[in-house]
């Protein structure tokens, strides 16, 4: 077995160009589940110098399994971002399938993912402290970057839906847990987080105001995206960081969540959410908004945001409603040049 893969010519185009700059972007990335590990898989490829902070209001699957049993923070998206941010050679590749795998079975470990139980087992010998733990597993598995939860504590979602049950669908009700949430039948009108005012974890702020950029998306809009800007804390330290900040949208509305929306409504709630917060750069799929119609209005929301809006083939070319990682670090890099401080960053 060759000890490296080989890397694709666009990735190590763009590396050494980086390089020849002197230019090593301090990035934070915050979401959760695919959406994140999408960004992150991107992001990895043109900075060494990359942060992800991760929602825990996960309480499905493994993950809800052990929060409900031990009282951790569910460690699933934790688990993704790790694995998203492990390298390309044989080493992170075998590690990021063997904390990816799930046992298969019909007892209590079926369904489990390896990383979940690596994770809460750290957790355990080092008394609780979750940074410490994950920068542990960070160091096994060679990733490249840091993970972050961006709270300490484990979080509850809940959200006013319009229509969650469909015998009376102009009822608004109060709907409880990220599981149930993100696959509503009705129409999400807000969320908040239990608690209220949770306490963000310090070094996810202090790596938000020291960032260069700042990158939220793409994700489960309501699940993923907007719960960091629930975090009081951290929701400050993104309204005082001088970093740049860009929203990475979905290709995609997703079904339950944001059945129906379009992609200027994905702007309009996130905004209702986080009044202060102003972003920089809106980077959307081009294909997503196809025509001068469907773009106007995009570049109207935008701009109510206090960003410039940036289109970019950012899409699988099978035609799945997935982010192409080369892709979608090119439009990254991109954005980065054009908007951002040009090498040396510091």
């Amino acid at each position: 077995m060759k000890p490296y893969r080989r890397r694709s010519s666009s990735t190590l185009s763009v590396r050494r160009t980086l390089r020849r700059r002197g230019a090593q972007p301090k990035v934070v990335a915050l979401g959760g589940g695919m959406g994140l590990s999408a960004s992150l898989a991107a992001l990895r490829r043109i900075t060494g110098d990359l942060t992800a902070v991760v929602t825990v209001a996960d309480d499905g699957g493994s993950s809800g399994r052990l929060r409900e049993e031990l009282g951790v923070l569910p460690p699933g998206d934790l688990r993704k971002a790790l694995a998203a941010l492990c390298g390309d050679d044989d080493w992170g590749q075998t590690w990021a399938r063997v904390i990816q795998h799930r046992f298969r079975s019909k007892g209590e470990m079926g369904g489990h993912a390896v990383g979940n139980l690596l994770i809460v087992a750290l957790w355990e010998q080092l008394g609780g402290d979750p940074v410490q733990a994950l920068d542990l597993v960070g160091r096994l598995l060679g990733a490249q970057g840091r993970v972050l939860p961006m709270s300490a504590v484990p979080l509850e979602l809940q959200a006013l839906v319009k229509g969650h049950d469909p015998e009376r669908p102009e009822d608004v009700d109060t709907v409880r847990g990220q599981a149930t949430v993100a696959l509503t039948p009705g129409e999400v009108q807000s969320v908040h987080l239990v608690p209220h005012d949770p306490p963000a974890v310090p070094e996810a702020v202090a790596a938000v105001l020291d960032a260069d950029w700042v990158v939220l998306g793409p994700g489960s809009w309501f699940s993923s995206v907007i719960p960091h800007l629930l975090v009081p804390e951290l929701l400050d330290a993104l309204v005082e960081t001088k970093a740049r900040k860009v929203l990475s949208l979905n290709l995609a509305p997703q079904p339950g969540e944001t059945e129906g929306f379009s992609p200027q409504r994905h702007l309009e709630v996130l905004g209702r959410h986080a009044p202060k917060l102003a972003l920089d750069v809106v980077l959307a799929d081009e294909a997503a908004v196809p025509d001068v119609s469907a773009r106007e209005p995009l570049v109207d929301a935008a701009k109510r945001l206090g960003a410039a809006l940036e289109l970019a083939p950012v899409a699988r070319a099978d035609g799945s409603p997935k982010h192409d990682p080369e892709q979608l670090a090119a439009a990254y890099d991109r954005i980065f040049r054009m908007h951002g401080r040009i090498g040396p960053w510091r």
